[in-house]
């Protein structure tokens, strides 16, 4: 006594079976291939979130230094006309972002800015390179990221 569905079963031989171990398959390797890339995107923000962060400390060091004029006093410069604000002991200077800055005294520049209209004779022009190295703070990886930045100021000295 055979039924119907006996009849219908018994020509099946396992198609929807391994078309469903195929499928399984192929999800699987999808699901793996979005967990990599999310992983592979995480990797990437947390780099570009440290150097974003190394390069506003860095710039925070330069910012600092040019708030105070006092760290342009020539008398603070050694025998290679550099100063080292932040490691002097007598300067208030504060240092948020813990950067290594050196400010230098840049002897061999003399007269007016080229390009910027200045024509005052009664006046005298020095100039400085200010040097920031800033590190990522936050960063529980190695290496940490480094951002340096360097500006050239003129200071304007009225000739006396």
């Amino acid at each position: 006594m055979t039924t119907k569905a006996n009849t219908i079963l018994r020509g099946q031989s396992g198609a929807a079976l391994v078309i469903s171990l195929i499928m399984i398959i192929v999800m699987t390797l999808i699901a793996l291939a979005s967990s990599y890339t999310s992983i592979f995107e995480m990797k990437i923000s947390g780099i570009k979130r440290g150097s974003t962060n190394a390069f506003y400390a860095a710039e925070t060091g330069i910012n600092e230094i040019t708030a105070y004029p006092a760290n342009f006093n020539l008398s603070n410069f050694n025998a290679q006309n550099q100063y080292v604000p932040f490691s002097d002991q007598n300067n208030t200077t504060p240092n948020p972002t813990h950067v290594v800055a050196t400010i230098t005294h840049l002897t061999t520049q003399a007269g007016p800015p080229r390009g910027t209209g200045f024509s005052a004779v009664n006046l005298n022009y020095v100039y400085y390179q200010v040097q920031s190295v800033g590190w990522d703070q936050n960063s529980s990886s190695y290496p940490l990221s480094q951002t340096t930045i360097q500006e050239e100021m003129v200071r304007l000295d009225p000739v006396q």
